[in-house]
């Protein structure tokens, strides 16, 4: 019976402390909007970005609202899991694997170009549809740093013509300044360890 009391005591304070932060929460809160469309960028050497921006398409199919995907360095040979996936919900996803494949690969910079304007037109069309509540624009990233579209371009229409209530969500190592500059929300993806430095290559299931 003796050890109830101080039991007792670790509870309230718990339970006072617990309250405290649940009034500062609340207090926060009010006059927050929750329907901004968002700018989100996920850059970074880690990896995770295109998985981590999946998971936020995956969630908006949950909640039946339609989302468009354009991949700008992805192959439709890649046969990846996402796009086996995402095929299963053709009333919900828009996807158009616009890539094709990394730039060592084609060794075509015009060609590289070309591909590159062809994702970014489709990206303009969907990102402007009203019937999308999210876009991901897979790698744009990678197709900005080697100035296969230009800069100003993609910040003018991001700023003039994205809907206030769409979300646009941007993958791919070294974002662009002026691009982070505009963002609502970035996330830098930090190398740790990676399997490919020990000699493990791309797996399915994890990479694609």
């Amino acid at each position: 019976m003796t050890d109830a009391a101080p039991e007792r005591d670790d509870n309230a304070r718990h339970a006072e402390k617990a309250k405290k932060r649940k009034a500062a929460h609340d207090k926060k809160l009010e006059g927050m909007s929750d329907d901004k469309g968002l700018l989100i960028v996920h850059t970074g050497t880690g990896k995770g970005k295109t998985s981590a921006a999946l998971g936020m398409v995956f969630r908006h199919i949950g909640h039946e609202m339609p989302v468009a995907v354009v991949q700008f360095t992805k192959s439709e040979k890649w046969n990846t899991g996402e796009a086996k996936l995402l095929a299963k919900f053709p009333e919900l996803v828009t996807l158009h694997i616009m890539g094709e494949g990394f730039t060592w690969e084609t060794q075509d910079r015009e060609r590289d170009i070309a591909a590159a304007r062809a994702g970014w037109e489709r990206a303009k069309q969907l990102i402007r549809d009203d019937r999308h509540r999210m876009v991901l624009l897979d790698e744009l990233n990678i197709v900005l740093r080697y100035d296969y579209l230009p800069m100003p371009e993609v910040i003018a229409f991001l700023l003039d013509e994205k809907p206030p209530g769409k979300h646009v969500v941007i993958t791919g190592r070294n974002a662009n300044p002026a691009l982070i500059d505009i963002a609502d929300l970035v996330t830098e993806m930090t190398l740790v360890k990676h399997p490919f430095r020990s000699g493990v290559k791309a797996q399915k299931g994890v990479e694609f």
